[in-house]
């Protein structure tokens, strides 16, 4: 995977995290950030192939895959997009990228929405792949969505219900969430690469992801959402037509309040890991995106 890529472990402004990642090709910076659980590998598909016209970077979010995972603050500050849109401006900046382009999966679109939002001018493009905003999937979220969210709110109890609860069965959970949501659909390679990286402090810091997003990033996008911040750069949703937030929310109305250069969504005929499940459809949507 990512032949021609170069592997890197860059310092950030905060002392006690380090970024892994992977940088290829040549051209404009493109910036990719994955998901939860999962970690950069998750672009294997799409990277390689948008890295023959683009300078492709790949990295694992703090938390997750390779990158630092320091123990949560009590405020939980230090797993808030915001931080984890910081350590991304401290890769590309030391890779030599003052303004990119990004896209973002699931809660690496979460970081990218904030991304936008704290660095207008440098954030020259923005593909969300598979969510909607967090304010208002939290304002208007029905229980029957609830429901199927559930680790929203499990990895979102005080520190240590979560984690204790899954000590010692870090591979049973990854493997469950993925039966639940991707049998079949990723690699052995791919899925390997996954329990490897589900550690101890893999569960802690994605724990501490949630715990910031309803205590740390609501609160700020609500405060932003008053104030009238919106995404100004050009902004492409990319929707799985068979996930279960594809039958509750539409996706171009949700994403329309926040958005003052919103494009058409596109719809990929994948549930929630479209970069796996329909990499050609994907790529195509992202190339010519960014291509434009």
């Amino acid at each position: 995977m990512f032949e021609g890529f170069k592997r890197f472990e860059i310092q950030t402004s905060d002392p006690q995290v380090k970024i892994v990642g992977r940088v290829g090709g040549k051209g404009p910076a493109v910036l990719l950030l994955h998901g939860n659980p999962l970690t950069h590998v998750t672009w294997h598909l799409i990277a390689p192939r948008l890295a023959q016209e683009f300078t492709v970077v790949c990295t694992d979010l703090r938390g997750y895959g390779d990158s630092g995972k320091p123990k949560g603050l009590p405020d939980h500050t230090n797993y808030s997009f915001r931080r984890m849109g910081q350590d991304q401006i401290d890769v590309m900046e030391h890779l030599g990228f003052r303004e990119f382009m990004v896209a973002g999966h699931d809660r690496g679109a979460r970081v990218a929405h904030r991304l936008a939002l704290d660095h207008p001018g440098r954030i020259l493009k923005f593909a969300s792949i598979e969510i909607i905003p967090t304010h208002w999937q939290l304002e208007k979220m029905p229980w029957t969505y609830a429901a199927s969210s559930y680790h929203w709110f499990f990895f979102a109890q005080p520190y240590d219900y979560p984690e204790q609860l899954l000590a010692g069965k870090e591979e049973y959970y990854i493997r469950w969430k993925f039966r639940k949501q991707g049998e079949g659909k990723f690699s052995p390679e791919t899925l390997a690469e996954y329990v490897r990286c589900c550690t101890a402090e893999h569960i802690h810091g994605m724990a501490e992801d949630y715990r910031a997003c309803l205590s740390v990033d609501y609160p700020m996008d609500d405060a932003d959402w008053k104030a009238g911040k919106r995404v100004t750069c050009p902004l492409l949703p990319l929707w799985g037509e068979n996930t279960h937030t594809h039958k509750l929310f539409n996706i171009s109305e949700a994403w329309a309040p926040y958005a003052t250069n919103l494009l058409p969504a596109v719809k990929l005929p994948s549930a929630h890991y479209p970069m796996e499940e329909a990499p050609e459809e994907t790529y195509r949507a992202l190339y010519d995106f960014f291509r434009k």
